[in-house]
């Protein structure tokens, strides 16, 4: 017994002299704090799935709520005067499980309906000829664009509620942000059962396309009958990123060949979501 409690001891101790020697050097800024926990990742006290975790929670708190939201462009609403079967099947193809719930505009927020409250309808006939959705809402929170998302998260934490609406600088709605958006800026993109597995390409009008920016160079010429190169970048964020020169903020645009890239949706480290149209100069 005393060998195990002598072994398990100098084990400890390794552990901690390991964790000392790191921190020997006391770090000034924060990207000493990266350069002591890169050094940790390289001496095998953290691995690389932690590094990812610790450097997301600092750049976190650098980050504001307009930079991980979703765009007003993107919310999926419900409006206060539809019926249940008119606002269902959007539901369930979205596959979320929170709406805000509008009057005549966007920007005439009623509350917050969560897909569960409606599982009553399944089995009341009466509640379903009578639906009120009013009845049914929650109240909906409301933060503005620059908030910070640490103070977000903390706030969600606290009051126990997982969707904001977000508002800009004019009392106007500009988007929504989730506790789930605000936790992938930290550990990256959350996948669930509801999430498509394969790469996103969507028209929505004649020339009007919404593209995932992880979709791969080599599917979207398949899917385009293009030639764009794929010797240097995989995916079309990457492509397009390289074409800005930088990690673009929302509303940026620009031309790739003959196809004209929008980002709709994007944070400090990498597009999420473009929209694409085939630009005439093609043509």
């Amino acid at each position: 017994m005393s060998e195990d409690r002598s072994t398990n001891e100098s084990g400890d101790k390794s552990w901690l002299e390991k964790i000392a020697n790191a921190f020997s050097t006391e770090p000034k800024t924060r990207d000493d704090v990266v350069d002591v926990l890169k050094s940790a990742k390289d001496n095998d006290i953290i691995d690389d799935e932690a590094l990812s975790i610790i450097e997301g929670a600092m750049e976190v708190c650098d980050l504001q709520v307009h930079e991980a939201m979703v765009p007003r462009s993107q919310m999926v609403v419900i409006k206060a005067s539809a019926t249940p079967q008119e606002f269902i099947p959007a539901l369930i193809q979205s596959g979320h499980s929170r709406f805000p719930v509008i009057g005549d505009t966007v920007d005439d927020i009623k509350g917050i309906l969560l897909a569960k409250d409606l599982l009553s309808l399944v089995l009341d006939r009466d509640q379903l000829e009578n639906f009120d959705i009013s009845r049914l809402l929650r109240p909906a929170n409301f933060v503005p664009e620059s908030k910070r998302l640490n103070v977000l998260l903390k706030e969600f934490r606290e009051k126990r509620y997982h969707m904001a609406v977000v508002i800009d600088e004019y009392g106007g709605v500009s988007g929504l942000i989730t506790i789930e958006d605000v936790l992938e800026e930290i550990v990256g993109d959350i996948e669930d059962e509801t999430d498509e597995d394969d790469t996103f390409i969507k028209q929505i009008g004649d020339n009007d396309y919404i593209i995932k920016a992880l979709t791969p160079i080599e599917e979207f010429n398949e899917h385009f009958d293009s030639q764009l190169s794929d010797e240097e970048f995989d995916t079309i964020g990457g492509l397009v990123m390289h074409n800005l020169g930088h990690v673009p903020m929302r509303g940026e645009a620009t031309l790739v060949d003959h196809f004209q890239f929008k980002v709709l949706n994007a944070d400090n480290r990498r597009i999420h979501l473009l929209r694409m149209s085939v630009s005439s100069q093609g043509n």
